[in-house]
């Protein structure tokens, strides 16, 4: 009896190990390293040396920013002061094509580095699409690797493509958003969305959830069904600094204030529609130019540099974000 008894001990202790090692095994295959990541990036897209590995086709522009009183209310950061702040500003594709034309549907970015006093910065990247097409690291590194060019058709394989939809539900979101929205006419006319929670906090060290929009001032203009069929490839950057050249372009910082029970780990989730709505400030683009020796090559826009008043929540891809563009940053400034 005595026998069976340690028997059976000895087989639900092996058991137990299985099931640790089992349970070890799945968490390691769905965890992805910021390392793999940019990896599988070159792996999808080629290496273009010196280059930036996704969003990788851009221009920069400089310009400024005033932030609103009633902003301040919410954060103290100094990016709600109400004084002029200097901006360098990038704009750019998703994807890491350098000749990714611009009338594919796809995403489009706007990252800002704001110069505060003190020497301090403060980083704001944003896409034009409301939500991001991953809840976690894994799903857009399986993203990556569904849709790298098949090498004998130069496009996805339908099939890894179709698998890949069929088992990722939090891409859904967006790549419905992208298809039935057509790409902006100018990057001065679209909306740029900061997709994450963030906390702001106040000078009573008060915390409140938030999400953000830039909204153009001249208005949201996407290109027509024609106009996708017969614009040039290269028509965006050329096209902001024509605009800039005669005169001044900008955008509203818009934030959603939340409420108790919003989501604030998941960016492929939006938030209810009726959130209370504050004009957090008006940036302002002056100029624009090719981004080869401007000032916004050599930044790392990492969205994790912020300054006293604003924080980041736990969401999974924002603090991702940070390791992966520190890779994708050591690589290029080496000229790699």
């Amino acid at each position: 009896m005595h026998a069976r008894k340690q028997q059976c001990l000895v087989l639900v202790g092996v058991i137990a190990i299985d099931l640790f090692m089992v349970a070890r095994h799945s968490l390691a295959q769905e965890q992805v390293t910021a390392d793999q990541m940019v990896t599988q990036m070159e792996d999808t897209y080629g290496v273009h040396p010196g280059q930036r590995r996704n969003h990788t086709k851009g221009l920069c522009a400089l310009g400024e920013w005033v932030g609103s009183k009633e902003a301040a209310t919410y954060s103290k950061s100094a990016l709600f002061s109400g004084k002029t702040i200097p901006v360098i500003a990038r704009f750019s594709n998703a994807g890491g094509f350098p000749d990714a034309p611009d009338t594919a549907k796809s995403a489009r970015g706007m990252a800002l580095e704001f110069k505060l006093p003190g020497n301090k910065l403060q980083h704001i990247t944003m896409i034009n699409t409301p939500m991001f097409g991953a809840a976690t690291p894994k799903t857009f590194f399986d993203l990556l690797v569904a849709t790298k060019p098949d090498a004998s058709t130069g496009k996805p394989d339908p099939k890894k493509v179709a698998a890949f939809k069929a088992t990722h539900p939090d891409n859904r979101a967006q790549a419905e958003f992208l298809e039935k929205n057509n790409p902006p006419v100018s990057y001065a006319n679209s909306d740029y969305f900061g997709i994450h929670t963030f906390k702001f906090i106040n000078a009573d060290n008060k915390t409140t959830l938030v999400r953000w929009k830039f909204v153009p001032q001249q208005g949201e203009k996407r290109l027509t069904d024609e106009q996708m069929k017969t614009m040039p490839a290269n028509f965006l950057a050329q096209e902001l600094i024509d605009r800039t050249k005669k005169g001044p372009v900008r955008w509203d910082m818009l934030v959603w204030i939340g409420q108790p029970g919003d989501p604030e780990d998941n960016p492929t989730v939006l938030w209810p529609a009726d959130r209370k709505q504050i004009k957090a400030g008006t940036l302002t683009i002056t100029s624009a130019m090719p981004q080869k020796g401007a000032a916004c090559e050599k930044i790392n826009y990492d969205p994790l540099v912020m300054a006293e008043g604003i924080e980041p929540t736990n969401d999974p891809i924002l603090t991702f974000r940070s390791p992966a563009y520190a890779v994708s940053f050591a690589k290029r400034i080496q000229g790699k």
